[in-house]
């Protein structure tokens, strides 16, 4: 029996997520950018449209927007569709390399909702991002049921080893809202 094997695949980020973004009105400093990736967070919830993490990627010298990521586990059945990851996905793509690593004379910054997973981390370990700023933690995501995987102190000590700088809680207790909020409305947890 011959199997026929997919040979595409499609990621694609919701309009109204898109228009957000782009009317956002201030991206100056990192609570500007975290309150973006919350309000996508929060959207994506009240839309059901995945779950309730945002992401985006700056240029940390221009502060310029490079691309954003919403959670779309669910909507696109994909269980690495993460925001982070489709954040990277979408600045590496937009810059025009497989690492940001690559690109001479600038540095860039993943903002994120939420502390990110054991995937999420190895994804930003090799996009050559050297800056993540992250709003709810690693406990609020648990707390309320979703599994982190195996992400351990050595984990991040590894990551700083390599030149990547964290800063944690960042409107943390808004972000954590948004988690509640998924909760509450019935969201599936994974």
């Amino acid at each position: 029996m011959k199997t026929t094997l997919p040979t595409q695949l499609a990621v694609d980020l919701p309009d109204w997520a898109i228009t957000m973004a782009r009317d956002w009105p201030s991206c100056v400093t990192d609570d500007d950018r975290m309150a973006l990736v919350i309000a996508l967070s929060r959207e994506n919830v009240a839309r059901s449209a995945g779950g309730p993490f945002g992401a985006a990627v700056f240029d940390d010298g221009s502060g310029a927007l490079v691309a954003i990521g919403v959670n779309s586990v669910q909507r696109l059945s994909n269980c690495a569709l993460h925001a982070e990851v489709t954040a990277l996905m979408f600045g590496l793509h937009a810059v025009g390399t497989h690492s940001f690593a690559h690109v001479p004379g600038t540095s860039y910054l993943l903002v994120t909702s939420c502390d990110p997973c054991a995937m999420c981390l190895g994804a930003l370990l090799w996009s050559g991002v050297r800056r993540v700023v992250c709003g709810a933690t690693r406990d609020d995501a648990m707390a309320i049921g979703f599994d982190e995987g195996p992400v351990f102190p050595e984990s991040m000590t590894y990551l700083a080893a390599r030149g990547i700088v964290f800063t944690h809680g960042l409107r943390r207790a808004e972000a954590r809202a948004v988690l509640e909020q998924f909760v509450s409305s019935g969201g599936p947890l994974y």
